[in-house]
């Protein structure tokens, strides 16, 4: 802490205030006040990019298993 007081007042005192008001500007942004914050925007990246990544392996063995049958088809005349 400050050594006197004099020197809190006219130093300290505004410093901790700042220090403090950016400090809850960076909560409100991870938390978020009543609309989506850092933490729940990222969860929900996280999320769509689950699901995109299971439709692109669910496109791949599809578009594998279509081409596989049509050079069977081609291959064997069936």
């Amino acid at each position: 802490m400050c050594p006197n007081s004099d020197q809190y007042e006219s130093v300290c005192k505004g410093e901790f205030a700042e220090i403090k008001g950016k400090l809850d500007r960076l909560d409100e942004s991870i938390r978020g006040n009543g609309k989506p914050g850092i933490l729940l925007r990222l969860d929900r990246l996280e999320s769509a990019e689950a699901v995109r990544s299971r439709l692109l392996w669910i496109i791949a063995g599809s578009t594998v298993t279509l081409a596989l049958g049509a050079l069977w088809k081609i291959i064997f005349g069936a």
